[in-house]
């Protein structure tokens, strides 16, 4: 077996796999090695990189490294055996490995459905506190604990969605810090960005909740569709997190019939039945489903 050091990052894994397809080495015969991480007692003792190629670097499709970049991204044991054996393939010709249809292409696809999905629940349920304005660093700081190493390439969307706004993700693996201009990223994130991102100083948070108890509509409550589109273990870091269960526990016991909250129906004024024809009406478009 051949050891396969790299940095763990997909540039040093590229960078690693060129050298190995010129030299002609096939998939069986490499043993990929992250940091930290240590090679068998019979593995070859020197690094696949340092040998001298035995022939020039094939030519690799632009979207198929395109998408090897994007399922590197998913955490697996596996990952670097799986993406080398598929450009080892495409290398000799066999480009029905990038499909969907084949044994490898098959993994392949089914991995980038997963870091999409995983984007996508970053940019939902990512829930931003606002730090002291005194304070120094960043004006908004967040905990996210991703599924797969999504917040390199999917952060930039906050950047474009809060302008000048200088913010701070933070996860147990990397953090990403945005100084109002450029991105910084860090992996290992820093022991003092995870501090601020899991302890936020944030007044507004009973008021969010108190909206959030308020807004909540039971008339669309299914709780398999709700763990569909927002999963449990996102619960957690979310500030409403702690109140649905509860919510939907006053809901299966009729505690609100209208899809409002039962303090807000206690309180004075004309009711919805009796001013309909004033009262903005409660219906999907006029109030907020944070279930939905």
């Amino acid at each position: 077996m051949h050891n396969a050091h790299f940095d763990g990052s997909f540039a040093g894994w590229r960078e690693v796999a060129r050298a190995l397809l010129q030299q002609g080495v096939p998939p069986h015969q490499v043993n990929w090695l992250g940091d930290g991480d240590q090679g068998g007692l019979f593995d070859r003792a020197p690094d696949a990189i340092s040998i001298q190629p035995l022939a020039p670097a094939p030519r690799i499709p632009k979207q198929l490294l395109e998408l090897l970049q994007s399922a590197a991204r998913f955490r697996v044991e596996d990952r670097w055996s799986l993406l080398y054996r598929i450009l080892w393939r495409v290398a000799l010709g066999d480009r029905a490995a990038m499909l969907p249809g084949d044994i490898d292409g098959s993994q392949l696809h089914k991995r980038l459905k997963a870091v999409r999905r995983e984007a996508h629940h970053l940019h939902a349920f990512l829930r931003f506190h606002p730090r002291p304005e005194n304070a120094e660093g960043p004006q908004l700081v967040a905990w996210h604990e991703p599924a797969h190493d999504i917040l390199a390439s999917a952060s930039g969307h906050f950047a474009e969605r809060l302008g000048r706004s200088t913010w701070l993700i933070a996860t147990a693996d990397d953090g990403v810090y945005w100084d109002g201009q450029r991105l910084h990223y860090q992996r290992p994130c820093p022991p003092e960005w995870q501090r601020l991102a899991q302890t936020p100083e944030d007044d507004g948070e009973a008021l969010w909740l108190a909206y959030y108890g308020s807004t909540f509509n039971p008339a669309r409550l299914n709780r398999s569709v709700l763990e569909t589109s927002m999963p449990v273990r996102f619960w957690k870091n979310l500030p409403e997190g702690p109140l649905i269960p509860q919510l939907m526990s006053q809901a299966r016991a009729g505690a609100q019939r209208n899809g409002q909250a039962e303090a807000v129906a206690r309180q004075g004024g004309k009711s919805i039945r009796s001013s309909s024809a004033k009262a903005l009406p409660v219906s999907e478009s006029a109030c907020p489903d944070p279930l939905r």
